[in-house]
């Protein structure tokens, strides 16, 4: 099978398309980095809207820290993943530990990518999420947490790909989802790319960089 997507770039001129052709208006796009950034600047770019980000760090299992039984972005909103807490024995003592730990690595990385400015003001603003895919959603999920509190006028996320259960329950938190792929025989996201390298976090500055 040909995945439907050649790379990030190809991936988020496709999601900038549909975004236009569907109406969608924004005051900010905000993209999660690293992977996020390059669909972030062509959605921006083609809702002739600034870019930033939107950061939050995934909380590992005791033992498996890739697998998320939770996320936390930088205000410290918090998803979690109550299943998979049960599931692995953490405890509310290792949550609340791995959750500042990760908080306070969130917001460094904001810090980093930001420099001085600060965080963008949300408030009454049309706003637009992207990435570039979602497997469970954890940190999507405390990125819209994290918006939500911030007052804005509307939330949009958008995705190239993800499982259909994931954005069902994402749809609980957005005013709109915008998914180009829901494929049912999801085991990833990076199948359904041709290429899917890792981003660097200079080359995602410098899609940032561009305003």
């Amino acid at each position: 099978m040909t995945p439907p997507f050649r790379d990030r770039t190809d991936a988020g001129a496709q999601l900038a398309e549909t975004l236009v052709t569907a109406g969608v208006e924004a005051d900010v796009v905000l993209a999660i980095p690293r992977g996020g950034l390059p669909l972030g600047r062509a959605v921006a770019d083609a809702l002739d809207a600034p870019l930033d980000v939107a950061v939050a760090k995934k909380i590992g299992a005791p033992g498996n820290p890739e697998y998320a039984i939770g996320a936390v972005a930088t205000d410290g909103s918090v998803w979690r993943n109550e299943r998979a807490i049960d599931a692995t024995g953490a405890t509310e003592d290792y949550f609340e530990e791995r959750r500042e730990a990760e908080a306070q690595a969130a917001r460094e990385k904001a810090q980093r990518y930001r420099g001085d400015r600060g965080d963008p003001d949300l408030s009454g603003k049309r706003v637009v999420l992207v990435d570039d895919g979602v497997a469970t959603g954890s940190t999507a999920r405390a990125c819209l947490a994290q918006i939500a509190a911030a007052g804005p006028a509307r939330v949009v996320l958008a995705v190239p790909v993800g499982p259909p259960d994931s954005i069902t329950e994402l749809r609980e938190q957005a005013d709109a989802v915008v998914c180009l792929e829901t494929p049912s025989a999801f085991r990833g996201v990076a199948q359904f790319y041709g290429r899917f390298d890792q981003v660097s976090d200079e080359e995602a500055m410098a899609y940032l960089n561009r305003d």
